[in-house]
């Protein structure tokens, strides 16, 4: 969705696609649509990721 919403915009301005408002709107809901799904699947997976670790560096013993 990032990639369409910056590919868009480049057509238009190249004049390859006729600039219209509902086009232009278009475009940056795109963009702003796959940052935003982008950034959900980031943290997501970071999340993920911490879960499975076994040990964590706050919890190791210091007793040595």
């Amino acid at each position: 969705m990032v990639l369409a919403g910056a590919v868009l915009p480049f057509l238009i301005v190249i004049g390859i696609i006729p600039s219209t408002l509902i086009l232009n709107f278009l475009a940056y809901f795109i963009s702003v649509g796959g940052l935003f799904l982008g950034f959900i699947g980031m943290a997501m997976y970071v999340g993920e990721k911490r879960r499975k670790r076994p040990h964590d560096q706050d919890d190791q013993n210091y007793d040595e």
